[in-house]
């Protein structure tokens, strides 16, 4: 099956591609709409919205779907402090006009002109690094490529990782794709894990998302790990890198290959020397699984952060 047209080469399977797509599309916005509906309440949920949408269109990703989401509940608050002067006849039009049309426009302009350029140059950078690294210099790739699987989980450095490992497969390189997906699996195995031996640091209801995190990340779905990195992503964000990095680097020395871009333990057939390419998901799970427990304090009586 050409790696190329992944997800497209039978109907049945571009339907279910098709279906995925689609809900994966609502990430982004969701994630921007509800940051931003959290900071301004319901009047910054269209701007966040907007912000989101935006974010995927321009390649800034999940790192822009983020920042796009605090930027649109302070653009709101902002307005509403601004339009205090207007007469009070026009109160009742401030959330349904003012709000969201001049939030939107704000958000446009900042999304498009100021967000997109720099996440975009260093995703170009990071495309082209990779590109012209020495082959030879495998552990280091190893690495790189895993690392960037965890900085934004989904977003343009992810997808930079991701479309260098698909990209060779093509040319019979199976090394760089091997660390891409076993990069991408550590980030929700790590918080899994934490969120099971390292209870007091997460709420209830987080607790109970990690239990899905397990799954995520043995089918090679990063995204899982993304409302964790979104809620406390200083801290959530290194501790998933510095993971992944160091099993993009063991599979390299273990000299694993995969030939698949995609499937997670369901392609372990694929995968030269399997057995060591599992245990160093497990190693770089568990080393990110410990810096984050380090990295996180335990919450006061369980409250919720």
């Amino acid at each position: 099956i050409d790696p190329k047209n992944f997800g497209s080469n039978t109907p049945l399977a571009k339907f279910f591609k098709d279906i995925g797509g689609a809900s994966f599309g609502f990430m982004l916005p969701v994630l921007a709409g509800f940051i931003s509906m959290s900071i301004a309440d319901r009047p910054g949920l269209a701007v966040g919205f907007v912000g989101g949408a935006l974010a995927g269109t321009t390649g800034s990703g999940f790192l822009g779907a983020l920042i796009a989401g605090f930027l649109g509940g302070y653009i709101v608050n902002f307005l509403k402090k601004a339009s205090k002067c207007l007469p009070e006849s026009l109160e009742g039009i401030k959330p349904m006009l003012i709000y969201p049309f001049f939030g939107i426009l704000i958000m446009g302009f900042i999304s498009l002109f100021i967000i997109a350029p720099p996440v975009s140059a260093i995703n170009g950078w990071m495309v082209d690094t990779l590109k012209n690294m020495d082959p030879s210099a495998r552990i280091f790739m190893g690495m790189i490529v895993a690392g960037m699987m965890a900085v934004d989980m989904g977003g343009p450095i992810n997808k930079a990782a991701y479309v260098t490992g698909t990209g060779l497969l093509a040319s019979g390189e199976f090394h760089v794709m091997a660390a891409v997906m076993a990069g991408g699996m550590v980030p929700p195995l790590a918080i899994a894990l934490c969120t099971t031996f390292f209870k007091n640091r997460f709420t209830e209801s987080e607790r109970k998302a990690g239990i899905t995190n397990y799954v995520m990340g043995l089918s090679f779905i990063t995204e899982g790990a993304i409302p964790f990195a979104a809620a406390d992503p200083l801290r959530v964000i290194p501790a998933c890198v510095v993971g992944s990095a160091v099993t993009g680097a063991l599979t390299m020395a273990f000299d694993c290959t995969l030939r698949a871009p995609h499937g997670g333990i369901f392609v372990v057939p694929t995968i030269g020397n399997p057995l060591m390419y599992l245990v160093s998901i497990l190693v770089g799970a568990v080393v990110g699984c410990v810096i984050l427990s380090i990295l996180k304090k335990p919450l006061k009586n369980g409250e919720d952060k």
